[in-house]
């Protein structure tokens, strides 16, 4: 499903008005009956992302750190039963599980058993595409030699980041590609085709092999 940019922006805006619950993305199916649930969801879990990362600093002072830990101790000493970590996360607008590992690592950090995340982080190889195709094909008269299928919608926020840290890079060493956005993604994005970067919201049926073609001839 391909949304325009005015479509993706009135979403958006509705969703900076309202809570991260399920009773909001009831409220989204509703306001927006005629777009795709799985979309609608995919959006609302990235709107969610983008206003975690905006509020991560001010959760990680060491001020808010320390009274998130002895709010998390006082709770659980008075009722251990209760879901002290959920309600506290709710009432600060915060993700329970990064509110989780607050309250981990100042509790690793007190019994000196903390490990740095960098020593945490697997040493693995650059990222590369989902498919790199041994034999090229063509989509809608474009060339492309690998495939990256993105299990989210397309937004500009995450489409530039993408660019950034992965497609370009994948273009820089295996030439033009497809990215498969499967819940949809702003039309407007769709334009470095002639760059080599296509998007499509589902698996194209109008696939051109090279080699067959090249025999053909």
């Amino acid at each position: 499903m391909k949304l325009t940019k005015a479509q993706y922006d009135e979403i958006a805006q509705f969703l900076g008005h309202v809570q991260p619950t399920r009773q909001s993305l009831r409220k989204l199916k509703e306001k927006f009956p005629s777009q795709s649930q799985s979309t609608l969801l995919s959006i609302f879990s990235q709107e969610y992302q983008k206003q975690i990362k905006r509020t991560h600093a001010k959760h990680h002072t060491a001020e808010a750190i320390e009274t998130y830990y002895q709010r998390y101790l006082n709770g659980v000493m008075k009722n251990a039963a209760a879901p002290v970590l959920l309600e506290l996360a709710n009432e600060v607008d915060f993700a329970p599980s990064l509110m989780a590992r607050i309250v981990l690592e100042r509790f690793l950090q007190e019994k000196e058993a903390a490990i740095p995340e960098d020593q945490l982080r697997a040493k693995g190889y650059d990222k590369t595409p989902d498919f790199i195709l041994e034999v090229p094909v063509a989509v809608e008269g474009h060339v492309i030699h690998w495939i990256e299928s993105k299990a989210s919608f397309g937004d500009e926020s995450s489409h530039q980041a993408y660019l950034q840290d992965q497609f370009w890079s994948y273009w820089n060493r295996f030439g033009p590609g497809l990215v498969i956005y499967w819940y949809g993604f702003i039309e407007e994005l769709d334009c470095h085709r002639e760059r080599g970067i296509l998007l499509k919201d589902c698996f194209p049926t109008d696939i051109v092999t090279l080699r067959h073609s090249t025999a053909q001839r």
